[in-house]
């Protein structure tokens, strides 16, 4: 059985999708051990409640500092002893120290095609803002390792989204989510479960 930690933020549509495809089967032999929060309020937690998944906030402002954090953060994993940490929809950026206790164990669902339109200061709506004044004609999500940088970690999966004249950044983030997020991720994690990912010079095999 593969257990997942789920790091969110907001109002969990990705936590959401992870649900139903373990609840349609979709997602085998897989258990959420435990959603958290950065936020208290964040309507993600309550979607984890609704499913009697153990859930609550951690969060950064409630330690003296990053490092002592991310300590307790990787603390708390470990001592819930999951196999794989997922980030979905996760706005805090995640230290050395916690990092490099799960190396190749934790991945992040990001609303682009790496590399084009990540890194510091791209994250949720300001990605599909960014790519309507680009002008680009195909975007999409990327699934990926997380390592000690921001969105540099080995890419997983990705899918592409085709971005439409009529597009403004609500309507193209709600049609990536729908047609790669949510796709991608559970079948990331599926992978990984069956152990068909292996990482070898910073890339991704996938048997």
């Amino acid at each position: 059985m593969l257990r997942l930690g789920i790091l969110v933020s907001g109002g969990g549509t990705n936590l959401q999708a992870i649900i139903d495809n373990i609840e349609n089967g979709a997602l085998s032999n897989t258990k959420i051990t435990t959603v958290i929060s950065n936020k208290e309020k964040a309507h993600a937690l309550v979607r984890a409640r609704q499913y009697n998944i153990d859930a609550c906030c951690l969060s950064p402002k409630d330690y003296p500092d990053k490092e002592s954090f991310d300590c307790a953060l990787r603390d708390y994993f470990i001592n819930k002893e999951v196999d794989l940490i997922v980030l979905a929809g996760y706005l805090v950026v995640l230290g050395e120290r916690f990092v490099s206790a799960f190396p190749n164990k934790i991945i992040n669902i990001h609303p682009s095609l790496i590399p084009s339109f990540c890194g510091a200061g791209y994250y949720g709506l300001r990605v599909h803002e960014a790519v309507l004044e680009r002008g680009v004609k195909i975007t999409g999500a990327t699934v990926h390792f997380v390592d000690k940088g921001t969105d540099t970690g080995p890419i997983i999966l990705q899918k592409a989204v085709e971005v439409l004249p009529t597009d403004t950044k609500e309507i193209l983030q709600k049609r990536v989510m729908l047609e790669a997020e949510w796709v991608l991720l559970p079948k990331a994690i599926q992978l990984y479960g069956e152990g068909k990912i292996k990482v070898k010079d910073g890339k991704v095999y996938i048997s």
